[in-house]
């Protein structure tokens, strides 16, 4: 994979010695270490972090990655890279978008591991959370001035426009709609009225009509004097209506009789009834558990086979014939990840790998030691230099070896610290999945079923199911199991 390494150190950091070329050789170790190949670095030393998103160097690595020439990128730790939460936020749905991954040394953060890739989902829920609540309080005002009468945002229907602060016909887009209702109960279909209007020489505010323009034109009841506001919201990107409780309507002047507005929606009706198929149950594929669980007897993965009416999502073994339901698994994970957070004696953890951690954090600390005092007897014997305390040959016979000497371990330290980032960043991401059960266990009802879809993907490897008991595998965690004499009774199947 080819990836790319940012490169900013501040003039304080590379006056307590962090220069940017250590920096570079840590980031190219640690890359080495993955199998990656750094094709770009991205140097903003001494950039401060006020500007560091408008530096051609900053737009040069977008850019880079919009592209797919690389794949990942490497710097030292967050402060480096955004300057506060909410630039984070946008950086990481930014690579997240462009199928990339961030990779933090200092934090030990990963995205293109499991617990990394969970990280991006926690933080893709908390920008929507932020969205949402920005969204709430601005909704909040609408209800109120829609009672009011008083302007609620937008341009108006097609049809109509704001006049001193009243929603009133347009005289030039009122034809229109007229001719809309005409043609469309003289047709009987939409997509013919929407020639008939391009050919008449009638278009939209902004292209010629559209079929699903023209459905949205024909059914909005304020062309028959009812103007509805605060009914509708954005969900994913989805249009949904509130509660009816919830909606506001008010009276405007007609553009249409209510007997041609009632005809041409009974009309819309009818069609919808013969072309429309059952769409009560989700897209097969698109379950929160699809490809995940596999039968006990053997028989492979369990799928569910949509129908129309489908009620409730089960997933069956072809085999078998198992069944098991999306709420009894979803139910038995949270559970389960509950447990984790309670039983640290579950984890997995590498023995091996924590003590090699230990020994390369022992080796760093003893270099750093002597770096320090090799620094000391440098400045000393310049100082005796420059007293005429010591003369050349002796300087010089001491001088050099301390030179090669520190030279030696200013390359040794980065390529240990690189080393212990990636040792740290494996396990790190065992700690940061068990670090986020609480956090998402508290927060599930709260996400959409998309992001929950989304982290058990991230977490979860394979689910296996019994006749009477789920097995969970979760990523850096072992098998999770219920306790003896745990049954799915209080779960339906």
């Amino acid at each position: 994979m080819k990836v790319g390494i940012w490169i900013r150190v501040s003039t304080e950091d590379q006056a307590r010695g962090e220069s940017p070329a250590n920096h570079t050789c840590r980031a190219q170790m640690y890359a080495g270490s993955k199998g990656w190949q750094v094709t770009e670095i991205y140097d903003l030393s001494g950039v401060s972090g006020k500007d560091v998103l408008e530096h051609p160097e900053a737009k040069r690595m977008m850019s880079d990655v919009k592209a797919g020439r690389i794949k990942s990128l490497i710097f030292s730790k967050l402060a480096r890279l955004a300057r506060n939460t909410r630039q984070l936020l946008e950086i990481a749905e930014f690579f997240k978008n462009n199928d990339a991954n961030l990779v933090s040394l200092e934090e030990s953060i990963d995205t293109s591991t499991p617990a990394g890739r969970l990280l991006y989902t926690v933080i893709g829920a908390l920008a929507q959370w932020e969205r949402e609540e920005i969204s709430a309080r601005i909704s909040a005002s609408v209800p109120i001035r829609a009672k009011l009468g008083k302007h609620t945002g937008g341009q108006g229907p097609f049809g109509y426009h704001w006049v001193d602060g009243k929603l009133i016909p347009n005289p030039a887009e009122a034809t229109i709609v007229s001719r809309i209702y005409e043609l469309y109960l003289e047709t009987g279909k939409v997509l013919t009225a929407c020639n008939r209007l391009a050919k008449e020489g009638f278009r939209a505010r902004r292209s010629e009509f559209s079929p699903r323009t023209l459905k949205y034109i024909l059914s909005d009841p304020v062309n028959k004097g009812e103007r509805r506001a605060n009914y509708s919201k954005q969900n994913c990107g989805k249009l949904e209506f509130k509660k009816a409780e919830d909606w506001v309507v008010f009276a405007v002047e007609p553009i249409i009789d209510g007997t041609v507005w009632e005809r041409a929606n009974q009309l819309l009706g009818d069609t919808r009834l013969r072309f429309t198929a059952d769409r009560s149950a989700p897209k097969q594929g698109k379950y929160m558990f699809s490809g995940l669980l596999v039968c006990a007897c053997g028989g492979g993965k369990m799928y569910c086979y949509p129908f129309p009416g489908m009620t409730v999502t089960r997933y069956t073994c072809r085999a078998c014939k198992t069944k098991v339901t999306e709420d009894a698994v979803e139910k038995s994970l949270q559970y389960l990840l509950h447990r984790v957070s309670l039983a640290p004696e579950n984890l997995c953890g590498d023995s091996g790998s924590e003590l090699k951690l230990k020994d390369k954090q022992g080796r760093l600390g003893l270099l750093g030691k002597e770096l320090k005092n090799i620094n000391k007897k440098i400045d000393t014997l310049v100082e005796l230099f420059g007293d005429n305390r010591i003369d050349q040959e002796t300087f010089t016979s001491r001088f050099d070896p301390l030179t090669v000497r520190r030279d030696a371990i200013n390359k040794e330290m980065p390529r240990l610290q690189g080393e212990i980032d990636f040792i740290k960043s494996e396990e790190t991401g065992r700690q940061y999945v068990v670090s986020q059960v609480m956090t998402l266990a508290a927060l599930w009802q709260e996400l959409t079923y998309e992001a929950r879809q989304e982290i058990v993907r991230e977490i979860v490897e394979r689910i296996e199911v019994g006749k009477e008991s789920l097995n969970f595998v979760i990523h850096h965690i072992s098998n999770l199991n219920q306790k003896d004499g745990e049954t799915l009774a209080d779960f339906p199947i």
